[in-house]
């Protein structure tokens, strides 16, 4: 069965001298982005949440929540949580310091790597906990182009630059992504997505059980097609296993079969539509009987599933992370685009449809790019601004002319989160300099000389900039700070916009800056809500406004999804269907046809409801109860290889191995072994103290930097070959 919403945190008990209040407040952990109601307590120092409940009145979540929003209380008590900056000694240990003592520091660390090794020697990443920050979302775009380097790395690359690319290519920018609009479709098709563990990701939805239960409960069908028969797949009308890395061949074979039966149907679109007429050549070696064996669906199924889709009234095809970290993530991406485009289901009620968000973001971020620069070790071109995160550890430890010498890791943990985890936590031993913006010491910030940590989500503000843009329905919802910080720390955007003062490298920056730190994130959302599409160019009595946002706690409905083509794609009126980069691209996927049979046992990962990557697992709540750390195995492939249920296995992968429980269960695939990403907290010098009694293993300590998607340079994660064998 599905996880069922939580109950509310029990209360904790209050003190005599208690004041206890109730708040109402954005859960910011993942990206349902739930509303909720916080009972208080002011009197302890700094504050305590005594109970955490979904906000019935926010008009978006309607009171549901997940087991995650719990582990607010955690993150704000936690005694790991950094107070204070930290310098490393020459012991190679940690000592507090003062703000300014640890930022001048900062400062002279970036400044004399870059005199000496140029600008493009110190390097970016910024981690996924970025987008759910309204500050950080903010001002480290400013911080980075303070930087003036082209090393900018982020996790987009370990997740969803398919995505972009795909959104960019067709709708002139990247920002651009249509949203599945499940609460009218009829048939959803879902590849690679695990939405009831992620609660929607590129499809912000909270109380998605309920949500995929209400389209088969209208007579419409939910299609899962996963190597996994996962939590989804449980609420779905149907699941097909498939070959882990062999979706694109699974879509370019459904879009053979629309041309061949003349199912395509472009509706009001098809005068907006470039190079339609040569698709048909392009996906003429996709048949049903040729991908068949690949996939491991029959021709029969791959038929079938192609007619409904294209016959149901309102149908919506979502792909997402499974699809995006494999071989052909971009092609992927892509053909999802395309199905939806030829059968009419593009700008559609109850197909895929463009937001209209309070705040429109695509102002705030430039159009992308693609192959403006390339690697200095393997050449792999930039994408959206950014290289793949693939190369920064070849790019660190390679020296020569641009090698990277310093590093600013902002809300990040690479050594877990990105391919070949070992090899990095190696090279960025080897930094003349590094700062990590970090609450923690982790098993990427144990190796940075100065850690600046930003003060407890529940002092500051909130806005879901990012996530209200892929919203399944146009909602806004402001959250003020709980409490106020402490004098003594700094917010995120503090922290980004003194940095940017003082790396600025002329009197204009400086003062460019400085103005920008004045306003702080209240003011710029503000003054972005009022130019926004539901501000006061839609009515002359104000509009929206943080104003009417604080007047309203629990949130403001905006609306549906509404079709809003051509006038929403950027700077352009025409779609071109197959841009060059993808017609070039296919050969290689044509290629994969006449490959050999594929290895015995690949690697997919996982993830779960009580989790989010690697930045919850010191939270009590969330990581109490059975390891979930596991190594799942289907029972025909523990019997081949000797493993048992309760056993451990050794599995091992062209760069590294890992000893993990076993896990029998006929819901993976034979051929198929999965392990969760995000753990792996048994490294030395890491101050994790709940994380490191539960530490698992790291899923990219297996991974291969070598095998990304050559189109995108997103990380091929899945689909990797491995041995598994009983542990000695």
């Amino acid at each position: 069965m599905p996880p069922a919403p939580v109950s509310p945190s029990p209360v904790s008990p209050a003190p005599a001298d208690a004041q206890v209040r109730e708040v109402h407040r954005t859960c910011h952990l993942c990206e349902a982005t739930c509303g909720l109601v916080l009972t208080v307590d002011d009197v302890p120092p700094g504050g305590r949440v005594l109970k955490v409940r979904g906000d019935a009145d926010d008009p978006f979540s309607r009171g549901y929540l997940c087991p995650k929003a719990t582990a607010l209380i955690d993150l704000h008590e936690d005694p790991d949580w950094l107070r204070s900056p930290m310098r490393r000694t020459a012991g190679g240990g940690f000592e507090a310091v003062d703000w300014d003592t640890a930022l001048d520091l900062v400062v002279q660390g970036l400044r004399s790597v870059q005199e000496a090794h140029g600008r493009d020697a110190v390097a970016v990443y910024q981690g996924n906990p970025t987008v759910h920050n309204l500050g950080a979302m903010l001002f480290g775009p400013w911080l980075v182009r303070t930087l003036r380097t082209r090393s900018r790395f982020a996790a987009t690359s370990v997740d969803q630059l398919p995505h972009h690319v795909a959104a960019w290519s067709l709708y002139g920018h990247q920002l651009l992504i249509p949203i599945p609009d499940i609460d009218h479709t009829d048939f959803f098709l879902l590849m690679g997505s695990n939405p009831l563990a992620s609660n929607g990701s590129l499809m912000t939805a909270p109380d998605l059980p309920r949500r995929l239960k209400d389209i088969a409960a209208r007579g419409g069908s939910v299609v899962l097609v996963d190597p996994r028969r996962t939590e989804s797949a449980r609420v779905a009308t149907e699941h097909h296993f498939i070959r882990p890395g062999t979706d694109a061949l699974l879509l370019g074979a459904m879009i053979r079969v629309l041309f061949d039966e003349e199912l395509v149907e472009t509706g009001v679109l098809t005068a907006r539509l470039d190079d339609l007429e040569l698709l048909p050549g392009l996906f003429a070696a996709y048949t049903p009987e040729a991908v068949a064996g690949p996939t491991g669906l029959s021709p029969d199924t791959i038929r079938d599933l192609t007619r409904r889709f294209a016959r149901a009234p309102r149908a919506v095809c979502h792909g997402r992370m499974g699809l995006s970290v494999q071989e052909f993530g971009g092609l992927c991406q892509w053909m999802c685009q395309l199905i939806n485009i030829l059968t009419g289901n593009l700008d559609s009620p109850g197909g895929a449809l463009f937001t209209t968000p309070g705040m429109d973001i695509l102002p705030f971020a430039p159009p992308g790019s693609m192959g403006r620069w390339r690697s200095r070790v393997r050449g792999l071109p930039e994408a959206m601004g950014e290289l793949p995160v693939a190369v920064l550890a070849e790019e660190i430890a390679t020296p020569g002319p641009g090698q990277i010498k310093a590093l600013v890791v902002s809300s990040g943990n690479p050594v877990l989160s990105t391919p070949d985890g070992r090899a990095l936590d190696e090279a960025l031993g080897q930094l003349d300099f590094m700062v990590s913006l970090d609450p923690y010491i982790t098993e990427t910030s144990r190796h940075a000389h100065v850690i600046l940590p930003p003060a407890s989500p529940l002092t500051r503000t909130h806005y879901d900039a990012v996530f209200n843009a892929l919203a399944v329905r146009n909602a806004a919802r402001w959250s003020d700070p709980v409490w106020p910080r402490p004098d003594d720390a700094r917010h995120d955007w503090e922290i980004m916009a003194e940095l940017a003062c003082r790396l600025a490298p002329s009197t204009q920056a400086r003062l460019l800056a400085e103005g920008r730190k004045r306003l702080g994130p209240a003011r710029i959302i503000d003054a972005a809500l009022r130019a926004g599409p539901h501000g006061l160019r839609r009515t002359l009595l104000g509009g929206l406004s943080l104003r009417a946002l604080r007047e309203q706690p629990s949130g403001i409905d905006l609306g549906p999804l509404e079709p809003q083509l051509p006038g929403r794609l950027y700077k352009r009126d025409r779609i071109p269907l197959a841009p060059a980069h993808y017609r070039e691209d296919l050969p290689r996927l044509a290629r994969a046809l006449a490959e050999p049979d594929p290895p015995e046992l690949v690697l997919i990962g996982r993830r779960h409801l009580r989790s989010n990557n690697s930045w919850l697992h010191n939270s009590q709540r969330l990581v109490k109860g059975k390891d979930r750390c596991t190594l799942l195995v289907h029972p025909e492939d523990a019997a081949k290889h000797g493993l048992v249920d309760g056993g451990r296995a050794t599995v091992r992968s062209r760069v590294g191995e890992v000893e993990a429980p076993v896990e029998l269960t006929e819901h993976i695939m034979p051929g198929v072994v999965s392990l969760p990403h995000g753990w792996g907290h048994g490294r030395q010098g890491v101050r994790l103290s709940v994380a490191a009694a539960h530490p698992g293993v790291s899923v990219n300590d297996l991974t291969d930097a070598g095998r990304v998607d050559l189109l995108t340079g997103n990380a091929a994660l899945n689909g990797l070959p491995v041995e598994v064998r009983p542990a000695s």
